[in-house]
């Protein structure tokens, strides 16, 4: 399995850094993982500090597996146990093809203590703090709230299949969260779009994307796609928010 492949490669070649743990979230530990259309998610935790030779070892690394298949989609934020109580907190993180900064969300941290994959070293109990659950829900209302629901309005973003799919999966998925207080992989969030009502053509088109074979498409059905998914997802994010904000 190219997937299996590509994280050993890594793990090897992450050694002269001397991780103290590697974690996978998201769907490959979710189970939902979709070979060659899922990322890698993934948390390294580094001893630290993390100085600037770190950094650029850490971007070597990365760019010594550019050529290995699936490695544009591994993405990787280092933590140092120094650092990783605070979720506020932006870290180093190798995403897209290059190095910037992010912070490790509550929703990725309760990912990780509810159904993280250790590869590597201790399990995120060790290491990294429990997150309530109201900080949780906060930060997916918030989430909703304040990035989600102001790029609703920049329409030429939602002809982009990336914008569609994440927009609908993380508002499904923060449905769920404050409803019922889990967290969901994207095929469930799928079954639940349509119980929300989201318009079924769109629905459709993400599920053949990520788990068939995706149907022929033009600009003036991806017009249309952006329309119906902005018309419900603005009005489905206000209620939302007014419920559990």
């Amino acid at each position: 399995m190219q997937t299996e492949a590509l994280l050993a490669r890594f793990l090897h070649d992450l050694a002269p850094l001397r991780p103290l743990a590697l974690w996978a979230h998201g769907s490959l530990a979710g189970g939902d993982y979709q070979e060659g259309r899922s990322d890698l998610d993934l948390i390294a935790v580094l001893p630290g500090p993390l100085t600037l030779g770190t950094v650029r070892r850490v971007i070597r690394t990365h760019r010594r597996l550019r050529a290995e298949p699936l490695a544009a989609g591994l993405h990787c934020t280092y933590l140092t146990p120094a650092a990783s109580a605070d979720p506020g907190r932006s870290h180093l993180t190798w995403a897209h093809g290059r190095a910037t900064r992010r912070p490790v969300t509550p929703v990725t941290r309760r990912e990780l203590h509810d159904f993280g994959r250790v590869l590597h070293g201790g399990p995120p109990a060790g290491l990294l703090p429990p997150v309530p659950d109201r900080q949780l829900k906060e930060f997916v209302v918030r989430d909703q709230r304040d990035y989600w629901r102001p790029h609703v309005d920049r329409a030429r973003l939602w002809r982009q299949d990336v914008w569609v799919d994440l927009g609908l999966l993380t508002f499904a998925r923060a449905t769920v969260t404050l409803r019922d207080g889990r967290l969901i992989p994207k095929r469930e969030a799928l079954t639940e779009l349509t119980a929300l009502g989201a318009p079924a053509e769109v629905v459709e088109d993400i599920t053949r994307r990520r788990y068939g074979t995706p149907a022929p498409r033009d600009e003036a059905w991806l017009a249309g796609r952006a329309e119906l998914t902005r018309a419900y997802l603005g009005p489905a994010i206000d209620a939302l928010v007014t419920a559990y904000g």
